[in-house]
């Protein structure tokens, strides 16, 4: 299973890791999402992070 880990696990003020860019609540639920919804995470990712 694919992940967007990057061993950087620190969470900011809105509890959004600053390594990954998943929230807690999808980190936490990251092994029980279906394929698709991890993809449209990890879609938005790459956004969230060039945001911060």
């Amino acid at each position: 299973m694919r992940t967007p880990c990057i061993r950087l696990c620190t969470l900011d003020d809105d509890r959004t890791c600053v390594g990954c860019g998943r929230t807690l609540d999808e980190i936490g639920n990251w092994m029980r999402y279906s394929e698709a919804e991890r993809e449209a995470i990890m879609a938005a990712l790459p956004e969230r992070l060039k945001a911060r």
